[in-house]
């Protein structure tokens, strides 16, 4: 018989609210319970209802194009192809070759561009924070990557300003073009330009090697696991895997473990990276298996697939749900999106090693090598160019239809599902790649991948470091989370 004056109560945990958070696009809070100065649960709140998919509602298709651009100001090109490969669906037309091919350029652009930001304004200056003082790399940090002063910051925001000359020359404009459609692009390069976009990269490339990198690219390319990732010696990826090292960011938040791309840079051969979802080994994704689960989100109706879905805020605000964002699952399980994703479904080694423990430096290390592979990829574009081909194909709009455009954007995997009836937009549903990576619990009560990665961190103090970093790897966008 156990004497019960004997038994200590459960110690209960203490939540802790962390949030809202600098350094992340749009408005984020983390529900954080603790127990033994660890993180026991957590819960992550998307606190921005947009409504895009609302104000698409009745509108002529084509308005897609103008309008969810405008979701984001930093990954508008990723919605752009989004909604032009659905417009392409409905309409049964694909870009010409060439159009496709200057359209993944575009693309690509910009993906690399938002793999610079996120380095160098977003993730390294948490290491330049007082409570590393004493950290034998504490001072190297201070100096590269300070918020405002660091000096590898302005060196990398200057060499994205020179890549970002590609969009001007391709789009017209960066954010917010209409240079892409679903018949391919609007500018037809020419011989004059393609000599120009080659310097442009040339140029690139060298701040890579001499900088970033400090080494050739396909040096870092040939890295196969994550112990030659942590050796590598040259630039300030150096600094950054000394920190990876001596923080073991290697075990640091580990995801699901599942990782889903729906193919980088559509080709008419086929992606340049692969589509695919990856648990040990690659597999064929089929998107009919997606479903968004409402049950923990301020919203109304039961999981369905997006080409069915509905965005109807519940304004009675349910006491299970804590998001606006909804959770979506792919046959019925959570998967990763994002660079590392892109990577491993791809099969590079160093990815592969990377995932084996799925943390902070896979994330991190998976947009560096995307970035090196990524800038072969762009140079071989520019070589494809052909003056005086068709750029563009031409089609009609159709009364019904439906399309779905499938893309990935820096931060992961990108769905628009586009359903047309009597001419006009009766739905138009978004999965974002934050949607995935942030979403709250679904109905079987399963977290999501980063309420997943924060369980077990050591949480001190009011904005618990180890939290940050985690949250920071993900690279948030939670204005392109709820729409």
């Amino acid at each position: 018989m156990t004497d019960s004056r004997n038994t200590k109560p459960a110690r209960l945990p203490t939540r802790l609210v962390v949030g809202p958070f600098n350094r992340v696009e749009g408005d984020l809070e983390v529900t954080l319970d603790i127990r033994d100065g660890h993180v026991a649960e957590a819960r992550v709140n998307a606190p921005l209802y947009r409504g895009f998919e609302r104000m698409l509602a009745g509108r002529d298709p084509r308005d897609a194009l103008t309008i969810t651009p405008r979701i984001c100001g930093i990954c508008s090109i990723s919605q752009s192809t989004a909604a032009a490969l659905a417009l392409g669906g409905a309409m049964g037309l694909r870009p010409t070759p060439e159009g496709a091919a200057m359209a993944a350029l575009i693309h690509a652009v910009e993906n690399v561009a938002d793999h610079l930001t996120h380095f160098h304004l977003f993730f390294m200056p948490d290491f330049a924070r007082p409570v590393y003082t004493g950290r034998d790399w504490h001072p190297a940090v201070v100096a590269r990557f300070t918020a405002m002063e660091g000096g590898a910051a302005r060196q990398a925001i200057a060499a994205r300003a020179e890549l970002l000359h590609v969009m001007g020359m391709l789009a017209g404009k960066w954010p917010h073009t209409l240079a892409i459609q679903p018949g391919g692009v609007t500018r037809a390069p020419g011989a004059r330009e393609k000599v120009r976009l080659g310097a442009m990269l040339r140029a690139f490339r060298r701040y890579l090697e001499e900088v970033l990198f400090g080494a050739p690219l396909g040096d870092f390319v040939a890295v196969t696991d994550e112990a030659g990732l942590l050796a590598w010696p040259h630039g300030d990826v150096a600094l950054f895997t000394r920190i990876a090292a001596d923080l073991d960011l290697a075990g640091l938040g580990a995801g699901p473990g599942r990782y889903l791309s729906f193919g980088a840079y559509p080709l008419e051969t086929g992606p340049v990276f692969a589509r695919g979802i990856w648990e040990g080994e690659r597999r064929a994704v089929d998107t009919a298996h997606i479903l968004e689960d409402p049950a923990h989100a301020w919203m109304l109706g039961g999981a369905l697939h997006p080409s069915e879905g509905r965005t109807e805020p519940d304004e009675a605000m349910r006491d299970t749900a804590y998001s606006w964002c909804k959770a979506p699952r792919l046959a019925g399980q959570t998967v990763e999106v994002g660079a590392i994703a892109r990577q491993v479904v791809d099969g590079h080694p160093l990815a592969l090693s990377l995932a084996r423990r799925g943390g902070v430096l896979a994330r991190i290390g998976g947009r560096l090598l995307e970035v090196a592979r990524t800038q072969a990829v762009m140079e071989a574009l520019v070589a494809g160019i052909r003056p005086g081909a068709a750029y563009m194909a031409q089609g009609t709009l159709p009364r019904e239809g439906r399309g779905e455009g499938l893309c990935e954007a820096a931060r992961g995997a990108l769905g628009h599902w586009l359903r047309i009836e009597s001419g006009r937009i009766a739905s138009y549903q978004i999965i974002a790649p934050t949607t995935w990576n942030f979403s709250p619990r679904d109905a079987t009560g399963t977290p999501g991948p980063l309420e997943q990665a924060l369980v077990g961190l050591r949480a001190e103090g009011p904005q618990p470091i180890a939290v940050q970093h985690v949250v920071r790897s993900f690279d948030p966008c939670m204005v392109c989370t709820v729409h």
